[in-house]
Parts: structure tokens; C-alpha cells; sequence
């Protein structure tokens, strides 16, 4: 559930992608130039280690990538390629501006470069345009998500009109914690209820009940809010007032019908589908009994508990320091489902999505250069502490459609977020690549 999460993967990339509007339109190539080429060269060592940052970025690329956020970045870039070894073609295109490329021990990876005219030449534009990972294959993508402690399950499909076609899979019908996947469900009643012509998407309701985690947590108590809005907020920051207003809006038992109706093979496990406040209260050390009777009961047990205890399971009632460094209850207070039936639910919306789709697609999930080998990307995902989940629908180039579901859970401890991302990562610039 994304509750604690942000997606910070996206947000980093989208942060370095933002500076290509400092980046002119590039010429045709020319020689590198003696200031162009030293700063290409230091590239490798900023891309390497803490340290230099302010000799050599400018103070208008600090200004929106401070020096702590960029030191995220290029975390996460080692992350996914392993260490920076070496200084690869250096392309420039005008006085100020190119591409450069470094190559990791897994990949290699294209910069846009821009350096200022003015001595002392710092740097002011810097986006990564694209990333190729060295003799990649499905199989070492399956082997190495076989690797991650704890458990993992993954399935990729080609979606035609017989049904989903599993092309490559791992535990792909393993029940797994989701987090904030479950929003998808959330969609999926609304679009159905659109197209039955019960809501529009228009409609205004006002927001409410508050839950932890983004920006209408903030907003004023029921501020009037379109159903357009909320989702859009609900999927592409994973909102969690906006899906909590949204499941009270469309109908808890409505919400939990959409998963037999999405193809989930196990949605007794799933259900109730809490909403996010609940699951944070259900989570809190002093709710421990609370929670076993909860985690014990079946589903007419687990829906009285809801509704008897819902004083008690509001957010004012929670103290999210608690439950916010370490797993907690993750097999048991959780929204479940396995790849195969996330994969069913992507397929459902690409043919019914409509007005979901553009939704779906605000945030891509992965970095804008592997997102734009799409046509179109559409993304939800869910973490929390020992839990990532990654859900995506795509379009290739050639109009044809494939889906990609892949959880990690590890109830022992924190799961690696950027491992993670890289590896679904792979695995959809792979499938791009068919």
C-alpha cells in the first residue's frame, strides 16, 4: 500500500527528465570541446560517489535537484546497473549541449549534457535519455527475482482476444501483499459504474474520510471533489484520502464484487478490502487483538469487526511512527492478490477502461526513457515497509498489449525499492524490445 510509500523512483527520474526544458534543440554532432569533454569525464565520478556536487552542478540545477536528492539518484542508477566503470561515446551537438554516455557494469546509460557558457562551465541540464543493459534476457530477469529474500512471485502477458497469454512467469498465481495495487480495484467499479450510467465522471462529492499519506490529507474536510479527481489522485499519487473517499462513495461491498468480476481466482483471501485508515489502525501495536480476530475471521466475521470497531479504526486513531519502519502483519492486514490476477484486472481495464486509461497513464511508473518505448504505459503500484508491487499495462509500438504484475514481500524486514523497480524495469524494456 502506498501509504508509506512515495513513488520516489518516479518522482527522481521526473526530476532529472524536468531539466531537459534547460536542454536546446541538438544540431548535428561535432567534436567534443576541451571544457565539454572535462566535464563529461567528471560526469563518471559525480555518477560514482558522494562528493563535488556543488563545483560541478550549477546553482539553478541545485535548485531543483538539491545535492541530497541527487545523491538519491545516482543511488538508484547504481542500483539498478551496479558501479559506473567507465566513459563511453561523447556526442556533442552544440556549444553547450549533448550526450554522453557511461557505461555501468550491467548497462549502459545516455545522458543529455548541458554545461554553461559562463566560466567556470558548471552544469545546468542533465536527463537520462536511455538505458541498454548489457545481453539481458528473460531468464536472468525470472532468476533474479527468484533471488530476492523473502518471497517474490512475477508474470508478464501478452493480452489478446482469447484472454491474457503468460509469456514469462514466477509463482505467478501466488497470493501476495499488494499495497496499494488494490486501488485498481477501486478504478475498475468506478469505470463500471460510469458505464452503467449510475455515476459520472463528473459527479461531485465531497472528500472525506482524511487517511495518511498525500496531498488531500491536507485539503480542507469535504472540499467538493470530481470523481474524475479523486481517482486521478487515488492512481497517479496513490492518495489514500482519495481512495478511502472513493470506496465509502462507490460502496465497499460494490468495490469487493469488482474482484470476482476482474477474474481474481481467490478474492475470499482478499476481502473485505479495507481502506487505507483501516489498515494502518488494524496495523497499531495496541490493536493486536484486534487484528488476530480480524486475521481469524471469516468473511461475515471480518465485515462485522469493520463496522462494530470503526471508531476505532479511523487515522485519528493511529500513530503512524508505530507501524512505518518495519513489516508489520503483512500476510495477514493487507490487500492480496497474485500476478495472474492483477494481470486479469489490467486486461479488464484496457478493454473497458476508457476514461481510466488516461489515468492510468499521468504516472508511468518507470523512468520517462523506458516509458516512452510505448505507446501508451499505464501504472499502478504499492509499497510499504517488506512490500513493493508493480502493476503495468502496455501498448507497444505495434499496437499489441501486454501487462506485467510483480510483488516482493519480506516480512523480516524493509524490501529494496530501486531493486525492485530495476527489475521490472528490465523485464518491460525486454518485452518493448519483442
Amino acid at each position: 500500500m502506498s501509504m508509506w510509500q512515495s513513488n520516489r523512483h518516479w518522482l527522481l527520474c521526473f526530476l532529472i527528465a524536468a531539466l531537459a526544458l534547460l536542454i536546446p534543440h541538438p544540431t548535428s554532432a561535432q567534436q567534443p570541446s576541451p571544457t565539454y569533454q572535462s566535464r563529461a569525464e567528471q560526469l563518471l565520478h559525480i555518477l560514482s560517489a558522494p562528493g563535488g556536487e556543488d563545483d560541478y552542478f550549477s546553482p539553478i540545477f541545485l535548485d531543483a535537484v538539491p545535492v541530497d536528492r541527487w545523491r538519491a539518484i545516482a543511488a538508484d542508477l547504481r542500483a539498478q546497473h551496479g558501479r559506473p566503470v567507465a566513459l563511453g561515446a561523447i556526442s556533442q551537438t552544440s556549444d553547450t549541449a549533448g550526450q554522453v554516455e557511461i557505461r555501468y557494469e550491467r548497462a549502459t546509460v545516455g545522458f543529455s549534457l548541458v554545461v554553461a557558457p559562463q566560466t567556470p562551465n558548471r552544469v545546468v541540464g542533465l536527463h537520462i535519455v536511455g538505458a541498454k543493459t548489457a545481453q539481458d534476457s528473460f531468464d536472468r530477469v525470472m532468476t533474479d527475482i527468484a533471488a530476492l529474500p523473502g518471497s517474490s512471485a512475477f508474470a508478464i502477458a501478452k493480452l489478446t482476444d482469447a484472454g491474457p497469454q503468460l509469456l514469462h512467469a514466477h509463482r505467478a498465481d501466488a497470493q501476495m501483499a499488494t499495497g496499494s495495487s488494490f486501488k485498481l480495484y477501486i478504478l475498475a467499479e468506478l469505470v463500471r459504474a460510469t458505464q452503467a450510467h449510475q455515476r459520472r465522471w463528473s459527479d461531485v462529492i465531497p472528500l472525506g474520510p482524511k487517511s495518511f499519506s498525500g496531498r488531500l490529507m491536507h485539503w480542507p474536510d469535504r472540499a467538493p471533489m470530481t470523481l474524475h479527481s479523486l481517482a486521478t489522485a487515488m492512481i497517479a499519487e496513490s492518495d489514500n484520502s482519495a481512495s478511502d473517499t472513493l470506496l465509502r462513495a462507490l460502496g465497499r461491498e460494490q468495490v469487493d464484487a469488482m474482484l470476482a468480476t476482474a477474474g481474481h481466482a481467490d478474492a475470499r483471501k482478499a476481502l473485505p478490502l479495507l481502506s487505507t485508515a483501516e489498515a494502518f489502525a488494524l496495523k497499531m501495536p495496541a490493536n493486536a487483538a484486534l487484528r488476530q480476530r480480524y486475521a481469524q475471521g471469516s468473511l461475515a466475521d471480518r465485515r462485522a469487526l469493520l463496522r462494530d470497531s470503526a471508531p476505532r479504526l479511523t487515522a485519528s486513531m493511529v500513530d503512524v511512527g508505530s507501524v512505518a519502519e518495519t513489516p508489520t502483519a503483512i500476510d495477514s492486514i493487507e490487500w492480496f492478490a497474485s500476478p495472474a490476477d492483477m494481470i486479469a484486472l489490467l486486461d479488464w481495464l484496457r478493454v473497458r477502461g476508457g476514461e481510466a486509461l488516461p489515468i492510468m497513464a499521468v504516472n508511468p511508473g518507470i523512468a520517462p526513457a523506458d516509458a516512452k518505448r510505448w505507446r501508451y504505459l499505464g501504472y499502478k503500484g504499492g509499497s510499504e515497509p517488506g512490500v513493493m508491487a508493480m502493476n503495468l499495462l502496455a501498448q507497444a509500438q505495434d499496437g499489441s498489449w501486454y501487462a506485467l504484475s510483480g510483488s516482493w514481500n519480506n516480512p523480516a524486514a524493509r524490501v529494496e525499492e530501486s531493486r525492485f523497480v530495476a527489475l521490472m524495469t528490465r523485464a518491460m524494456n525486454l518485452a518493448a524490445d519483442r
